[in-house]
């Protein structure tokens, strides 16, 4: 198929461009940059089957022109601010990059008749929930205006597929971590420590609690997802029944790192307006589909490490 990734030169979308190429899948890249690298993906810009386009996701012009001259017939739709802690200064950032981006692509869909639509949601959309979290939970109460946008998101998308014919596939992601990553604790913790090897500022207490899922299992998971689901709206949370602390994060780091700093913990039992601190996910459904990831929370986080510190060695 001829398949656009929106954000597919940023973390995850840059793993999704390879794994769609190696598919035999024709890709084509939106992607603004201000996340994303074109070093992201400049292993692939001289494939034959790929293409990148730079240009920012709210320019409707630009959008119905590469829709109308690639052919879509697929998206990947995978955009959005992924800095939960930033839009709690400016909700705008939530509104704009990711609300208002996924409307421009449904709308520019239906312009030019793309029928397919794989969405990254996330847990955010649950709220703070200590219960095990499945597809059907609910109410859905988001804290974060991330939450808020995805699953306002969720809607828009559930509506253009009713009236217009579409099919979706909807995947709520945990906490994604691996080479390339842009944000998250992992990321955080280790650049604080190359800046300072003495000490280590931690948000929260450090009991926080979350799965966290290695970004190839995540894109293979996805895929999974949008080749076995045949329903008009597919939702599934994508992940794995394990769980990793932030103190165990925070272990592994500075073991990796082979250092000794001293660990400041700020308190409370969340890192930041927003956050939600306890997530368990349930995820029979994906199970009942036929995948499972290969790597474990913990295992992810190793993984994670491992291959990050690799990267800026």
């Amino acid at each position: 198929m001829r398949v656009l990734i929106t954000g597919g030169a940023g973390f995850i979308g840059c793993h999704a461009s390879a794994a769609l190429l190696e598919l035999g899948h024709d890709v084509t890249v939106v992607d603004d940059l201000s996340l994303g690298s074109r070093n992201n993906v400049s292993h692939l810009l001289d494939h034959e089957r790929f293409q990148l386009q730079v240009f920012d996701l709210l320019d409707s012009c630009a959008l119905d022109a590469l829709m109308a001259s690639a052919g879509i017939e697929c998206v990947f739709h995978l955009a959005a601010n992924s800095d939960i802690a930033r839009s709690h200064d400016n909700p705008d950032v939530d509104f704009d990059r990711t609300l208002r981006t996924t409307y421009n692509v449904l709308r520019s869909m239906r312009a030019h008749d793309v029928k397919q639509i794989v969405f990254a949601s996330t847990s955010a959309i649950y709220g703070d929930s200590s219960q095990p979290l499945d597809e059907s939970y609910g109410p859905l109460l988001p804290v974060s205006h991330y939450g808020a946008a995805k699953l306002a998101g969720e809607a828009f998308i559930s509506s253009f597929v009713s009236n217009y014919g579409m099919q979706a596939w909807i995947a709520r992601f945990p906490n994604v971590v691996g080479e390339k990553a842009t944000h998250g604790a992992i990321f955080d913790f280790i650049n604080r420590l190359r800046s300072d090897p003495h000490k280590l500022r931690v948000l929260g207490d450090g009991r926080q609690a979350k799965p966290y899922l290695y970004v190839r299992d995540l894109v293979d998971g996805l895929l999974h997802i949008w080749q076995h689901a045949h329903e008009q709206i597919n939702v599934y949370n994508i992940g794995v029944a394990s769980r990793t602390s932030v103190k165990q994060i925070v272990d592994t780091v500075v073991s990796e790192m082979q250092l000794t700093p001293e660990i400041q913990y700020t308190g409370g039992s969340r890192g930041w307006i927003g956050d939600v601190p306890q997530v368990t996910y349930r995820i029979d459904k994906l199970h009942s589909l036929g995948w499972r990831a290969k790597c474990s929370s913990d295992e992810a986080v190793v993984t994670a490490v491992r291959a990050i510190l690799d990267v800026k060695s």
